[in-house]
């Protein structure tokens, strides 16, 4: 605070040193009370929990000094020591009141009241069967018949009032017999104990691959054990290897193919050629011999017309017996059911009994024999087929065994392996 000069006159243009004259009356009067401050004091405020201390708060600017007024006289002074002192500031403004909620999409701004609860104690009692007929309820029914009437429970038999143990039982327990002295036993020099040895670990069995079987034997059962009544050892299933599934996935995609493709390939293609001697049997070359076999072979065309190729001769040995041999080449899906149908087709021509199947011992060839007529002279028209070829021959004065051996023969030289 600056210090007077010397010879500066007060600001109210008194001289130094010269007090004023005062009115005693005012004086005397009350002062008038400190104006409370706008700010409220920090023991009213709030406090938040996480406020930090108020000595962690940066302290507030400082004002510029004003100049010291006149020395106030003893009255004066009393005022100003009496007022409260200033509050102190608390580092932080006073939080608003929040705003009121707006209210939500389709709500209404007044809410709504509960609805009245009416005390029951007040209430009038109301009776659930006011205003029903229930005289009705007392009258007997009469479509049930009545009860019989319940048995009485019997009379339990009386019991005697237990009057406590008979007087000569007390203390009549049974005694147990003395115990009978041991022996004594004869005293030495102990003999110190072997200590025993620790316990061995158990067995570390090698982890194994998934798949591989142990070289160990498996554990057998103790000497003297007996299986529970009823067991029944199951064997234990060995596991199959893959090879083994391979190898018969091999066997089925390539065993089967080969199964049934290796006589297809061994009967087809072919050519068929008439030989001018078969054994005893020579082809005849006369002109009523030649237009009989155009006549058949072209009957082969017309009833095979996926013919490669068609064959038909005249045969006769020397003692007057005649083999007539037709047929033709070309691949067969069926063969047993075609060799049926060529039978058939000769039926009416030579008029045949029922036809009976031959064994040609080769897989895939089928034939049929029949007996039948020819110009008044019994015949025996056999036929074979097999998947590259069918072949057919009328035979004279021969059983059907001859006449299916004579037809092998006469196959075997005419149909030939291509190439």
């Amino acid at each position: 605070m600056p210090e007077p000069q010397p010879g500066a006159r007060p600001a109210d243009g008194s001289t130094p040193g010269a007090e004023p004259d005062r009115d005693p009356a005012a004086a005397d009067e009350p002062t008038s009370p400190p104006v409370p401050s706008d700010q409220p004091e920090p023991s009213a405020q709030p406090e938040k929990p996480d406020q930090p201390a108020p000595s962690a708060q940066p302290e507030p600017p400082t004002r510029p000094e004003k100049p010291d007024p006149p020395a106030p006289s003893d009255q004066s002074a009393a005022a100003a020591t009496a007022e409260a002192p200033a509050p102190r500031w608390s580092g932080s403004a006073p939080v608003p009141p929040p705003l009121p909620r707006r209210p939500a999409w389709g709500e209404s701004a007044e809410p709504t009241p509960p609805p009245p609860v009416g005390s029951p104690e007040h209430q009038t009692p109301v009776d659930p069967w006011a205003g029903v007929d229930t005289g009705g309820w007392d009258l007997p029914s009469a479509e049930l018949p009545p009860l019989p009437p319940t048995v009485p429970y019997p009379t339990p038999p009386a019991t005697r009032q237990w009057s406590g143990p008979p007087a000569g039982s007390v203390g009549s327990h049974p005694v147990s017999p003395a115990a009978a002295p041991r022996p004594p036993q004869a005293t030495g020099p102990r003999i110190p104990t072997r200590p025993m040895p620790p316990p061995a670990p158990p067995p570390v069995v090698p982890k194994q691959r998934r798949g591989r079987r142990s070289a160990t034997p498996p554990v057998a059962p103790p000497p003297g054990w007996q299986a529970p009544k009823g067991y029944v050892p199951v064997p234990v299933r060995r596991r199959r290897r893959w090879p083994w599934v391979l190898l018969l996935t091999l066997a089925c995609c390539c065993g089967c193919p080969a199964y049934y493709g290796f006589p297809i390939s061994a009967q087809y293609p072919v050519q068929a050629a008439l030989p001018a001697q078969v054994d005893d049997l020579s082809l005849r070359q006369d002109n009523r011999s030649a237009e009989t076999a155009q006549q058949l072979e072209n009957e082969v065309r017309k009833e095979h017309w996926l013919a490669e190729d068609t064959f038909a001769g005249v045969y006769s040995t020397s003692n007057g017996k005649q083999v007539t041999v037709f047929g033709g080449t070309g691949f067969r899906l069926n063969p047993e059911s075609d060799a049926d149908a060529e039978i058939s087709r000769l039926t009416e021509r030579y008029t045949l009994d029922a036809p009976e199947s031959v064994d040609t011992g080769v897989r895939g060839r089928h034939e049929r024999c029949a007996v039948g007529r020819s110009a008044g002279d019994e015949v025996v028209v056999c036929t074979s087929v097999d998947y590259g070829s069918i072949a057919t021959g009328v035979f004279t004065r021969l059983s059907v065994a001859d006449s299916a051996a004579l037809l092998a023969t006469l196959r075997a030289q005419i149909v030939q392996p291509k190439g």
